[in-house]
């Protein structure tokens, strides 16, 4: 369970390990370990206590900063809590049970859950559902077609446990991970369009109360254009949207500190005695179809608590940990307490209690503060949908889209132009087509719970079998959560004919997306596993019987397959009768560091007796892509050159550089056979090509001469 697992690990150089599925973009497959250190040579070590200095300041400032990122929804709770329990004739155990909820809820699911234990399963510094699975895969060995591509076993993998042997020889329990894995991350979305609708949506109409002439269309509309405001500026990055907003929420802490400490001691100073857990059972037994109702209500002081796992990435773990427990949950309890001791002397008011509960004098810079503090809001799970659709491509379950990383300092802060193209559609479009009535209200938080539920799933599992503890130890931790989630979630579900069934259905159009293409993929995968050439038949093709002909120059074909050689090789050289004199295999990806030397950019090997070569070209996240074709192609026969002892060999390839180079990429189209049933005939023939027509291509960085560059394509039957 180290700190921060991500500045231990390293980047295999084999040149076998590469992208069966997706390869070339920004989501090639990778290797990590934790036994060797590739980025040694770009190292500078501080002194001990200088290091120990700057990495405490540096956390206190992604402390700082993940306020306006990773706690905006989660912050701006009390705006929604006490004015959706719809409580009549309220008594004062009412409230001090309904304020005792809260804590215990904000204490055990947030403080004690997330903050305290699922952090350390981070998968080297990413958090998120995706981010569990890939630590349990770096672990247990998953043999069917769901896999992680270029992921082995880390080299710390525990002995086995029953558990552990049980996984990796069932198919049916592999697969039923990695499809309630892809479940979870769906609802994340699904949440991440909704989150932003609702929170600008609730902040705005406060206005309303203070002024008839301001109709609810016209709440509908400031809150369209301040969501596409919000949504173009996230381009900018992390840090810069930090930078900005971290000071509103700063101050939306403060105040609401501010104005809970006055209501505290204005109405009734005595109200922290809601801590004691027994008036949540005074409440129950008084309550009880009531107090069952209310959980839906109560788990909304808790919404945007999965973002900070999944927001991980764009910080760490310290700084996480640090904000909240030192700012937000603080923060958090003596606004509710402070809202709780007004409505004792002014129950009428709960269905706009946070309002009312704020002083006359200071209402309206409170909305203004509020208003913005929902615009962050917004942004913590904004941020979560691009870190999981960036580790979802990390394991090819996800079309290829753009991923931008916007920090050359933590590889978690990226942004996905297409993803928050499609986010900001779905949320203008919840905000236009509920124009903000109950419906949306009530789709709010539901499918959080079940993320929730997911992660406590998995983490029993990493407890169980990697980090090796006792059953007694983690049935301690799985039963009492799930017992706890379960009653949230059966609360919330009668929310969804009202409503609730938004989110879901969000979700349930992206899982089909990704089910799809995870589908499609390893349909794929399989395919060319049993296809691809052998170094063998590779020689004999190229032996020259047959009237086949080595035409003069170098051919480089771009391939997403690196162990072994592709299906499409077999094609093209069928079907052309003819290969250059030199042909080298390239594939490209990005590993998850900053940056690669120059030294270790390449990795080539020689394939077969008749002038095939192989070459790995290898970025890091913050290097600059835009390959030049040529450039690289002198860049490639130079380490070709360093590669052969045989100086026969190394003549012609400096010759044969000379007669012509051309660039050859490859496009490959699945079809279903006939014997595949209807499912999943329409799968592959429809939505997986649609989604591979319309995703990002294989190789977008690469910049080759148009009259050098030729396209092979092949159909492949599966």
């Amino acid at each position: 369970m180290d700190d921060n697992p991500s500045n231990n690990c390293s980047i295999s150089s084999d040149p076998e390990i590469g992208s069966e599925g997706g390869g070339g973009g920004d989501h090639s497959g990778t290797h990590i370990s934790n036994t060797d250190n590739i980025m040694s040579f770009a190292t500078t070590h501080l002194p001990p206590e200088i290091e120990k200095i700057y990495s405490n300041w540096e956390n206190i400032v992604l402390a700082y900063q993940s306020l306006g990122v990773v706690y905006g929804d989660l912050g701006t709770s009390p705006v929604n809590v006490f004015s959706a329990t719809r409580f009549t004739n309220l008594r004062e155990d009412d409230l001090l049970g309904t304020l005792s909820l809260i804590i215990w809820t904000l204490t055990l699911l947030v403080l004690i859950k997330y903050v305290f234990i699922v952090m350390h399963a981070n998968d080297h510094g990413e958090g998120g559902t995706f981010a569990l699975y890939s630590y349990i895969r770096r672990h247990i060995n998953f043999t069917t077609n769901f896999t992680i591509r270029n992921v082995r076993l880390d080299s710390r993998t525990p002995s086995p446990t029953r558990v552990k042997g049980f996984l990796e020889r069932s198919t049916f329990g592999q697969n039923f991970v990695t499809i309630i894995v892809l479940l979870g991350t769906c609802m994340v979305i699904g949440d991440g369009a909704l989150t932003p609708a609702t929170c600008v949506l609730s902040a705005l109409q406060g206005i309303q109360s203070r002024s008839s002439k301001i109709t609810q269309e016209h709440v509908v509309w400031i809150s369209v254009i301040l969501l596409v405001i919000l949504f173009l500026f996230q381009s900018y990055g992390t840090s810069k949207v930090s930078f900005l907003f971290s000071p509103i929420m700063l101050i939306w802490f403060a105040t609401n500190v501010s104005i809970g400490v006055y209501n505290i001691i204005k109405y009734n100073p005595s109200i922290l005695k809601a801590i004691s857990p027994h008036y949540i059972v005074k409440f129950l037994m008084a309550n009880t179809k009531t107090a069952y109702d209310l959980l839906g209500t109560v788990f909304l002081s808790i919404t945007g608590a999965e973002a900070m796992f999944a927001d991980l990435g764009h910080f760490n773990k310290r700084g996480i940990q640090l904000g909240f427990s030192f700012v937000v949950y603080p923060s958090l309890i003596v606004t509710y307490a402070g809202q709780t001791a007004y409505l004792l002397k002014h129950p009428e008011n709960v269905v706009d209690a946070y309002y009312s509960s704020v002083p006359d004098p200071v209402y309206w810079p409170m909305f203004v503060i509020s208003t913005l503090a929902a615009v962050v809001a917004s942004q913590s799970m904004i941020s979560a949908c691009f870190s999981i659709v960036k580790q979802s491509l990390e394991l090819d379950c996800f079309p290829r889209v753009s991923i931008i990383h916007t920090s050359s300092k933590h590889q978690g802060q990226v942004y996905s132009p297409e993803i928050n193209c499609i986010l900001m559609i779905l949320t203008v479009g919840l905000v236009v087509g509920f124009k903000g009535g109950v419906e949306l209200a009530n789709a709010y938080g539901v499918v959080v719970i079940w993320v929730m539920i997911i992660t406590t799933c998995l983490m029993s599992l990493v407890m169980l079998t990697i980090w090796k503890m006792n059953a007694v130890v983690v049935l301690g931790f799985f039963v009492p959560y799930v017992v706890l989630e379960g009653a949230f979630m059966t609360s919330l579900l009668q929310k969804i004919p009202q409503g609730g069934w938004v989110p879901f259905a969000i979700s349930a159009l992206f899982m089909v997306v990704m089910m799809s293409w995870k589908y499609g993929r390893s349909k794929k995968t399989t395919y060319e596993a049993k296809n691809k050439m052998s170094a063998t038949e590779l020689d004999d093709a190229l032996s020259g019987s047959n009237g086949f002909c080595r035409t003069p120059g170098v051919c480089f074909f771009f391939t997403d397959l690196v162990y072994g050689i592709p299906p499409i090789i077999r094609h093209y050289i069928q079907h052309t009768s003819s290969v250059r004199e030199i042909m080298v295999l390239v594939t490209i990806r990005t590993l998850p560091i900053k940056t690669i030397a120059p030294t270790e950019r390449l990795y080539v090997q020689k394939l077969g007796r008749h002038g095939v070569y192989q070459c790995l070209i290898q970025f890091g996240y913050n290097d600059a892509k835009n390959m030049n074709g040529a450039e690289y192609a002198g860049s490639i026969v130079a380490k070709l050159v360093e590669l052969i002892d045989d100086p026969s060999e190394v003549q012609k390839i400096q010759s044969t550089m000379k007669r012509g180079i051309v660039f050859v990429t490859g496009r490959t189209i699945l079809k279903a056979n006939k014997k595949s049933g209807m499912l999943a005939r329409f799968t592959i023939n429809y939505l997986y090509r649609f989604l591979q027509k319309n995703s990002k291509p294989a190789f977008p960085t690469l910049q080759t001469p148009p009259q050098a560059t030729m396209q092979v394509g092949m159909l492949y039957e599966s």
